[in-house]
């Protein structure tokens, strides 16, 4: 048998354990030398009362027997106080085991629903929140939940009462999972004993049968510490101990190839349905649902059509070519220099780096999106479940996979605006093993195209239709050089990083939810290949392009392989022209997870005429020609008084459409366009529309700082005497 069970230092608390088994719970704990809450809000067998004889009765038994114990006569609706009580008598309730059982209540009606659950579950609820984190902080806690046969069979005018005892089985179940990292397990009991409901129903000779004390050991045993079961349910009375578990058939696939589900198929299969002979015995959420994927599977393999409940068929090779040229609702996504930042950190651009400063700080002088921000923009069509919505595709999105990416950009990305999106199909390929779906997304500043997303889903195990394998329409990867890398850099990804990336909108559970990547068969979450996809990009654009985004024109990428958040990301690349061919492995295991992939960059030469330079188009252009015009007259007066070199970014539908310098240090100061020569005192980034509002005077520039539509750096002070110069001087 072993040395005997104690719970020596330990805090118990007991709810209902003024009588049966709460009190044999509670008298059987102090015996052992727990610390005892005897909690018991009074009242008679059908929980009517209220009082608190019948928990002091219990502590005197425990303390005259030469235990401790405290008495707690508040209701579990108020775990707080419940718990609170354990804390001012022993300190801590750190090391609790807790027992949380029912009160019967007889001959119920409609009214009492409310009742029972606020007594059953929500009380359980109560009492275990106010432990739990507690128990979380000294990572130990065992928790008991009290169900019953009710619960578990259901019962004729009990469908209150077994509802909520069901429902409690449910709560443990739960808090097993959530619990088992922190030492904390939670098991379910549906105990057959005597109450003191029981005692004015049953033989006296059956009540002594099932007295409270034939439970009790059972309970203490899952309370001990060396007790490793979690998660289990137990029928126990009368000294026999049994286990309980789902079963379930192996059923019948009623769906087959090329032939639409029907109820007819079901009636036909339903003996096979029912069938318990070989049947399967799931013990998780993630068994469960495992095991409808794999039967997913078989009948993707087979080419089945969609699920139609008419007699009517349609073959899936009509269907997918119907869905070629269908265009999803057009879509508006808008951003801020927040979205554009967030997802330069997803990415992995750091202020560890002076050159990432321009992404990540809106203040910088030449912010800039990242140019794959441009991802972030045409996602939105996958990520809204459009695809599910047109004809002829019937998607499994379990069973998608990203398999490449092209993005192309026709200027850079503005720092902040707000674009319109159309996405269309543009092909549909069968590869045998499953389908690709090509989706082009063009997105539009007003009516300017700003950049296209070409997306390639693959559908696991839905190909085989006699559909086409190629397509001139899909941006095409390439093969790297046969030759070693020009250029190698690494980034050691963050453990939060897919926790991070996905703020910018991809809020697929696989990256973050561990059961759910464990039902999609990986050990843990997986990074997104699209930040992936990021990280090469933003090492490419550094090593070769000085981070100019207006030098950026195209991207083309093939995901080969997932990736863990904290491995390393090791980009290598070649040089050809102006296209940068590159693969991405990861460092740790020398898999490759891009491959086939490029950057075409623009030559040096080109960016010029991509860069909006042209401050003539401006409305601020007339206002800076005329402040040098007027300096001729009172420069040297202003120069005395200012003595400083102020340079403006003025910024035209985000990005930078002209600087312009005002020097009031020097002779009797001028204004040019371009940088300042010299270091500025001040730099001062505003749009032309808000440069035109202050200068009128319709905007004060204190409000436009403090809001963020103007920003300033350096001795942002001096900016308060420019008021002198485009009110008293100008006159503007």
């Amino acid at each position: 048998m072993g040395s005997p069970l104690r719970f020596d230092g330990r805090v118990v608390l007991v709810t209902g354990a003024g009588a049966g088994l709460g009190r044999a719970y509670a008298l059987a704990f102090a015996e052992r030398g727990a610390l005892v809450v005897v909690n018991d809000l009074g009242g008679d067998f059908k929980g009517v009362g209220k009082g608190s004889l019948a928990a002091d009765k219990v502590v005197e038994e425990i303390r005259r027997r030469g235990g401790k114990a405290v008495a707690s006569y508040d209701s579990v609706e108020e775990g707080e106080k419940v718990v609170k009580t354990a804390l001012d008598a022993f300190g801590r309730i750190g090391d609790v085991s807790l027992i949380l059982r029912d009160r019967s209540f007889a001959r119920i009606s409609d009214e009492d629903w409310d009742i029972i659950h606020r007594v059953h579950l929500r009380g359980s609820f109560q009492v275990t929140r106010a432990a739990w984190d507690h128990m979380k902080k000294q990572k130990y806690g065992r928790i008991i939940m009290t169900s019953s046969a009710s619960g578990i069979y259901g019962n004729f005018g009990q469908a209150n009462y077994s509802a909520a005892k069901l429902g409690l089985l449910g709560l443990a179940n739960s808090l097993a999972i959530e619990g088992r990292k922190s030492n904390i397990h939670c098991n379910t009991i549906a105990p057959n004993a005597g109450s003191r409901m029981t005692q004015t129903v049953m033989p006296e000779d059956l009540v002594e049968a099932l007295k409270p004390e034939y439970v009790a050991p059972l309970v203490l045993w899952l309370c001990h510490e060396s007790c490793e079961e979690n998660g289990g349910l137990f029928e126990v009375g009368a000294g026999w101990i049994g286990k309980l578990r789902w079963e379930r058939t192996l059923g019948a696939i009623v769906r087959q190839k090329n032939h639409p589900m029907t109820p007819e198929a079901v009636k036909a299969n339903w003996k096979k349905i029912c069938d318990f002979e070989n049947a399967s015995k799931p013990q998780s959420i993630q068994e469960s649902t495992g095991s409808i994927i794999e039967v997913l599977s078989k009948i993707d393999s087979e080419g089945v059509s969609a699920n139609h409940t008419s007699h009517a068929t349609s073959t899936a090779t009509s269907g997918f070519a119907g869905a070629i040229g269908q265009k999803l609702p057009p879509f508006s996504y808008a951003y801020t220099e927040l979205e554009a930042i967030m997802y330069a950190l997803g990415v992995g651009a750091s202020i560890k780096d002076p050159k990432d400063l321009k992404f990540v700080y809106e203040g910088s002088s030449d912010f800039s999106c990242l140019p794959t921000f441009g991802v972030i923009i045409g996602q939105k069509s996958l990520m809204g479940g459009g695809l599910a919505e047109i004809p002829g595709l019937s998607i499994n999105f379990a069973k998608v996979l990203h398999g490449e990416q092209y993005l192309e950009l026709y200027k850079p990305l503005p720092r902040a605006g707000k674009l319109k999106c159309e996405a269309v199909v543009a092909d549909v390929l069968d590869k045998g093993s499953g389908v690709v779906i090509i989706m082009d997304v063009y997105s539009y500043s007003e009516k300017e195209l700003i950049c296209h997303n070409q997306f390639s889903l693959f559908l696991v195990g839905s190909g085989g239709f006699g559909g086409k394998r190629t397509s001139d329409k899909v941006k095409v990867a390439v093969a790297i050089p046969n030759r070693p890398p020009d250029a190698v850099l690494t980034d050691t990804t963050s453990l939060n990083q897919a926790a991070l990336y996905r703020l910018s909108g991809d809020w697929n559970p696989l990256h973050i939810d561990p059961n759910f990547a464990s039902l999609a068969g990986f050990d843990k979450p997986i990074l997104h290949g699209l930040c992936t996809f990021g990280f090469s990009a933003r090492r490419i654009l550094q090593q070769f392009a000085d981070n100019d985004v207006s030098r950026f024109k195209a991207i083309k990428a093939r995901f080969a392989k997932p990736v863990y958040p904290g491995q390393t990301l090791q980009t290598e690349m070649w040089k050809e022209g102006n296209r940068i061919h590159f693969q991405t492995k990861v460092q740790e295991t020398g898999d490759i997870v891009i491959s086939n992939a490029y950057v075409d960059l623009a030559p040096t030469s080109d960016t010029s005429a991509k860069t909006p330079s042209e401050g003539g188009k401006l409305q601020s252009t007339l206002v800076f020609e005329e402040i040098g015009r007027r300096l001729k007259d009172v420069g040297p007066e202003v120069v005395k008084k200012v003595n400083a070199v102020f340079e403006w970014h003025i910024t035209k539908g985000g990005n930078i459409g002209a600087k312009w310098t005002i020097d009031l240090k020097s002779g009797s100061g001028k204004v040019y366009q371009g940088p300042a020569k010299g270091a500025a005192d001040t730099t001062i980034i505003l749009s032309d529309e808000d440069f035109m509002e202050v200068v009128l005077g319709k905007l004060d520039p204190q409000k436009a700082f403090f809001s963020g539509r103007l920003k300033a750096r350096g001795n942002i002070m001096l900016s308060q005497k420019l008021q002198m110069i485009l009110k008293d001087y100008a006159k503007l």
